[in-house]
């Protein structure tokens, strides 16, 4: 009987045994069958695949299941040198003239859909615990970025929380940057993403009920807080938090679960009468949760599911991944020396962040240059911050927050940097600063983004540089940057104690000359601000935060500073005055809030901000009544609507 050729196989290229495999394997294989050490390849009438090696490896791959159901006999596990020179084998065994019309594959097949693969089909080859995973992601909601087969691309689907290439049709070779069980879930949503999608459309929303009737007990608990304030918030009210935290990360709803934690965070810093207990962060979080709440409800155009961060997994497992460092961030937060390291992801588009906390000894001498050479996964901090890290063993949270594996079996190697921020993604490299401008202000407001961390970390490729100096009343040093494409920034770097010598080695950087910079971006009063965690020289990377220094480097002295506009100062007060109710409560509210609050009015109405005086007055007025929930959704409106005005401002 004439078997048919395996046309999935047939329809590998080396990018697609690179991804399933890695460059290395393919490479060798290649190499070995270069060489003549050619194996003896067979189809059997099932479809089975077998090729016997010179060195006496026999390797199987079934008609089903892709690398991970084949075998080998060399004792390697899922991934080894026969089973990609098995395939490259039997291509080129194909590849001969007269071969070439028996195998040669439909001309539909390629650009066959994911769409096509049927619910008894996934069950089969991936289990029913994965289509029951996969189906509480449906009823919370996600949404799906899809790329369409094409003659010269595979069938994608960027999903919240990982990417999948069909690099053939069906099921045999899936590629997925997740792992365990999360791949076999991850597989199941791309193809009801497929299935959900008109032909060609590049994303679409799938599944997803009223999901913010889910937030009834958050918004109550959050209106205790503002009516007591953080003065009056106790131990049993901060209990009911953190239960409420549980049972919306249980329903998915993963971004006001973080607010909550971040509410309570701020509650307990009050309560142990912490330096970096900040009011006006405290006003922020009882905005948001109502903010967040109403926009799932109302607003159209953005699926609930991205409000509320119920289309994220928990935790997402990778595969062997390869991350490209941005620099990092040192900071205080009371006794504790706090770090980030931002690793992006570029085959996703993500800027991922290592998060550890180091107590502060009693001589109060842990600094940034001694975090820099200490140990993380069994690598240097300081080199993990500055090169292209290469991991089996990682995890990223719904958050972006990366955990590193520090197992015996986890293997995470540091590479050189060289030139690996050229080959990041537009999304995260900006040679135009006006379009990144534009770009900013058009994503919603803050209280209702993702909660992700790093979400505003660019690149920033950089033509031309002018030290502006150092600033002694904001404590910044600042310069101006230009990027080769159009516009300009100020680069802001901000005086800390916890890193003493990052003034210092930010502006010999600056002087020597940067080609790129890597930093949160964000737009203040009209200007595109530019804080680095990193700066790219012609010697490499500088990493500021980790420059060793003590704070006694003689810095070029700035011109005096712009005196602030009436718009930013009426902002200002209003959230102060907002932060002040948070704060105190808005039942122990007294005449003197209120005049605050009708001073903020009075300001707002003066530079024009009529909607928001309006907002104040009204605030003002709801104070003096006995009416508690009118006192909350006045607070509520104020507070909102200023918020967002000092972001756009």
């Amino acid at each position: 009987m004439t078997v048919e050729p395996r046309h999935d196989l047939l329809a590998l290229t080396p990018d697609a045994l690179a991804a399933l495999a890695n460059r290395g394997l393919v490479k060798r294989a290649a190499k070995d069958l270069d060489a003549g050490t050619v194996p003896t390849v067979a189809l059997a009438d099932d479809g089975t695949l077998t090729a016997v090696f010179p060195d006496g490896a026999e390797t199987a791959l079934p008609a089903a299941g892709g690398l991970e159901a084949s075998t080998c006999t060399c004792g390697a596990a899922g991934k080894c040198r026969h089973r990609i020179g098995a395939v490259l084998a039997y291509q080129r065994a194909q590849d001969t003239p007269e071969a070439a019309p028996a195998t040669a594959p439909p001309q539909a097949e390629p650009l066959a859909t994911p769409a096509a693969i049927t619910d008894e089909e996934l069950r089969e080859v991936l289990g029913h615990h994965a289509l029951k995973a996969a189906e509480q992601t449906r009823r919370a909601g996600y949404t799906a970025r899809l790329t369409w087969p094409g003659p010269d691309r595979p069938a994608a689907a960027e999903l919240p929380a990982a990417n999948v290439s069909f690099l053939v049709p069906g099921l045999g070779y899936v590629h997925t940057d997740a792992t365990g069980p999360a791949r076999d879930a991850a597989i199941v949503l791309a193809v009801w993403a497929f299935r959900e999608a008109d032909q060609d459309a590049t994303t679409v929303s799938v599944g997803g009920g009223n999901a913010a009737d889910g937030l009834d007990e958050a918004l109550t608990l959050a209106e205790r807080v503002l009516l007591d304030g953080a003065t009056g918030a106790d131990g049993v009210l901060r209990a009911a938090l953190q239960r409420e935290s549980k049972a919306l990360t249980r329903r998915r709803a993963h971004w006001p679960a973080g607010a909550v934690d971040d509410l309570v965070d701020q509650l307990e810093r009050y309560e142990d009468r912490s330096a970096s207990y900040d009011p006006q962060r405290l006003a922020a979080l009882l905005a948001e949760l109502p903010a967040r709440a109403r926009a799932a409800r109302y607003v159209e155009g953005t699926p609930a599911a991205q409000i509320l961060g119920s289309e994220e997994a928990d935790a997402t497992p990778l595969t062997l991944v390869r991350l490209t460092a941005l620099g990092a961030r040192v900071g205080a937060e009371g006794e504790t020396r706090t770090l980030e390291i931002y690793l992006a992801q570029p085959e996703t588009g993500m800027v991922l962040a290592v998060q550890r906390g180091w107590p502060v000894p009693e001589d109060g001498t842990l600094t940034g240059a001694d975090l820099a050479s200490r140990r993380l996964a069994g690598c240097k901090i300081g080199a993990l911050a500055s090169g292209n890290t290469v991991t089996e063993a990682a995890s990223r949270t719904a958050a972006r927050a990366l955990k590193l594996g520090t197992g015996r079996l986890a293997k995470t190697q540091v590479l050189p940097l060289g030139l690996a921020w050229n080959d990041l993604p537009e999304s995260l490299r900006a040679t135009n600063l006006d379009a990144l401008a534009d770009e900013l202000a058009a994503r919603p407001p803050a209280l209702v983004r993702p909660r992700v961390t790093a979400e505003s970390l660019r690149v920033v490729a950089v033509e031309e540089t002018r030290l502006l100096g150092y600033d002694p009343a904001s404590q910044c040093l600042a310069a101006e940057i230009l990027a080769p494409k159009g516009g300009a920034a100020v680069l802001r770097v901000p005086h800390r104690a916890a890193a003493p010598g990052a003034l210092e080695a930010a502006e010999k950087a600056l002087l020597k000359g940067v080609t790129a910079v890597a930093g949160h971006v964000h737009r203040h009063r009209g200007e595109l601000i530019v804080e680095p965690t990193a700066l790219l020289t012609e010697d490499g990377p500088v990493v500021p935060d980790f420059a060793p220094g003590d704070d006694t480097a003689e810095l070029a002295a700035a011109d005096a500073a712009a005196e602030t506009d009436p718009v930013s100062a009426a902002i200002d007060g209003a959230l102060i005055a907002c932060a002040d109710l948070a704060h105190q409560g808005l039942r122990s509210a007294r005449e003197p809030s209120r005049r605050r609050v009708e001073a903020a009015a009075a300001e707002l109405q003066r530079v024009g901000l009529q909607r928001a005086a309006t907002d104040f007055a009204h605030l003002s007025t709801s104070l003096a009544a006995e009416d508690d929930p009118a006192k909350c959704a006045a607070w509520t409106a104020a507070a909102v609507r200023i918020l967002v005005t000092a972001e756009l401002h």
